[in-house]
């Protein structure tokens, strides 16, 4: 045999074994099978008014979605709901960076449920991702005791930059979260500022949480925040901070005082509490309740939820124009050149909003 045909053969390469296909064939399959099939309108309400926590989390998801072809779904789903809501008392939620909003929330849940027997809904509206835009800081791994509470229900959302720390969506939810039969909701939002006049817009009671010996314990009341405040708490109250808490409780209350009365002819309080050692916790729930009565009896309660219905009639009509808007074609066309010339100081902000509007109108006229 010669040298070559003997090199020829040591380099011949055998067959190998094929490739398997970079995905289970059975298991592609099995999730096509499995793929979730889009519900109907009465599957969610059925759904809902039996309590179903899974059909519950679908559907304020489906309210919560941009899409164009859940939006008419979400709303018939929402007005079917509403003659089963209004049964609970709404409870807005804020408070200083560091006041402890979800550990209060998880204490003063898990004796609402435990000792009063109520049904608990948690709407926590997380910061969200500016790059995602989805939710960064996760409330519900911050409460593990409430989160496997069979009374308790908790929703976190991302706020998408929405003006007040709350989420678009979060009126509809509540009203989601009512007709499902949970008798208290809770809306913990974002931080404190004078944006949060969102949330004091769609609840019953505004607790706010304070620190104190962090600074200048009157520094909320420049926010603007204290005036929509109808019971102000001071957290954290307890080893060597029981004496600073209290003497902040004295200042809020002394300032309170500054301010005119409320129409809803309630007091504002304010108390302190301790989330880990659960003092002052039940005070708060009395004080919720004592508001209840007093402006259910002078007629407050019942003539803000009708106002605050208007206020969701408003917001759902500048809503649904925003999103007409940009998403409209000759808009979309338009937009990315005049957003660079804007970048690059050629116009300003007034002429290009004036164009898109005109084309918007025109367009719309047609």
């Amino acid at each position: 045999m010669s040298r070559e045909r003997r090199t020829a053969g040591a380099l011949s390469v055998q067959q190998g074994v094929p490739q398997p296909p970079s995905i289970n064939p059975d298991m592609l399959n099995r999730l096509k099978r499995n793929r979730r099939k889009m519900l109907s309108a009465d599957d969610y309400v059925d759904g809902i008014l039996r309590g179903n926590r899974t059909i519950l989390s679908q559907a304020i998801t489906l309210v919560e979605s941009n899409l164009t072809d859940h939006y008419d779904l979400a709303q018939e789903v929402v007005e079917r709901c509403l003659p089963a809501s209004s049964r609970s008392v709404r409870i807005g939620i804020t408070g200083v960076p560091g006041a402890g909003k979800s550990t209060f929330i998880e204490t003063f849940g898990t004796m609402l449920t435990r000792h009063y027997g109520r049904r608990l809904a948690v709407l926590a509206i997380d910061p969200s991702s500016q790059q995602s835009g989805g939710s960064i800081m996760g409330d519900k791994t911050r409460m593990e005791e409430l989160s496997t509470d069979p009374d308790a229900f908790i929703r976190p959302s991302p706020s998408a930059g929405t003006l007040g720390g709350v989420a678009r969506k979060t009126r509809e939810s509540i009203i989601l979260c009512e007709a499902a039969g949970f008798d208290t909701i809770l809306v913990e939002t974002v931080g404190v500022g004078q944006s949060e006049t969102a949330a004091h817009s769609m609840v019953d009671f505004f607790l706010v949480l304070m620190l104190a010996g962090a600074g200048d314990e009157l520094q909320g009341i420049k926010r603007g925040i204290m005036e929509m405040a109808d019971t102000i708490v001071i957290t954290k109250a307890d080893g060597n901070n029981i004496q600073k808490a209290e003497m902040a409780r004295v200042e809020y209350k002394n300032a309170l005082h500054l301010f005119p009365p409320a129409p809803s002819k309630w007091t504002p309080r304010v108390m302190t509490c301790s989330s880990l050692e659960r003092t002052g916790i039940a005070d708060i729930w009395e004080a919720i309740r004592d508001y209840v009565s007093v402006t259910k009896s002078n007629g407050w309660f019942w003539d803000r939820r009708r106002e605050q219905a208007v206020t969701r009639m408003h917001e759902t009509i500048i809503d649904t124009l925003k999103q007409s808007f940009y998403t409209n074609p000759d808009v979309a066309a338009m937009l990315p050149e005049l957003e660079k010339k804007l970048r690059e100081g050629e116009v300003t902000s007034y002429k290009p909003a004036a164009l898109l509007l005109d084309k918007y109108f025109d367009s719309s006229c047609k």
